[in-house]
């Protein structure tokens, strides 16, 4: 049995679910800077993670709801994870993300995956308190990834982590194969394969023997 592990913004889905939040709220250029910085290893990612959730403090709880339904899959995404799923593979989405637009992108493709290890955005009184919740704001997705295989009884040597950001360097270290989906800089380093688009990741699973050729 083989476990994949993707992250999620950047990768699984091209949309950035922070700014998608804070241009419910006016704050969407601060995001995508903030977002930045943590992507290229600029700034901590729990630094980040806090200062941008800081910002989305007061958010109505029906516009957080609008925001995560404009959260997509990428093209190919949602095919990819299908396939993967009728072969037998553990899918799963490690991401500093927010569950309820994982969920959200999920559920327009009609798919799911077997595990999502995410965070999220606390709600009181009908709006975003200002807080982050969850396992990978300090956590990191190394020990995630670990203890997912661990649970599924996956030997490390037979996981796939496909990320993009320095939050995914960690995992992309301890995988048995790691993959960079149009990787950042200080990310790319570190991946064994680079692929800009499902359909090439799709091929590199096969020539892998992850997945059938037909």
């Amino acid at each position: 049995m083989t476990l994949v592990a993707f992250d999620f913004d950047g990768t699984l889905s091209d949309s950035e679910m922070t700014v998608l939040l804070g241009e419910r709220i006016d704050v969407a250029e601060d995001m995508a800077e903030i977002t930045e910085r943590a992507m290229n290893d600029e700034i901590g990612y729990a630094e980040s993670l806090r200062e941008r959730a800081a910002l989305l403090e007061e958010l109505p709880e029906s516009e957080a709801r609008a925001a995560y339904d404009r959260v997509e899959l990428r093209p190919g995404a949602a095919d990819l994870i299908e396939t993967l799923n009728d072969a037998g593979v553990t899918t799963a989405i490690l991401t500093g993300g927010f569950e309820r637009g994982v969920e959200a992108a999920l559920e327009s493709e009609g798919v799911s995956v077997d595990h999502v290890i995410s965070n999220r955005l606390p709600i009181e009184a009908g709006v975003l308190t200002g807080d982050v919740e969850g396992p990978l704001i300090e956590g990191t997705k190394d020990d995630a990834l670990e203890e997912l295989a661990a649970d599924v009884d996956v030997p490390m040597a037979e996981t796939v982590a496909v990320g993009d950001g320095a939050n995914d360097l960690p995992m992309l270290e301890v995988a048995g194969l790691s993959i960079g989906f149009a990787p950042k800089p200080a990310v790319e380093p570190h991946c064994e394969i680079v692929v800009t688009s499902m359909a090439e990741l799709h091929d590199v699973l096969v020539e892998d023997g992850i997945l059938d050729s037909k």
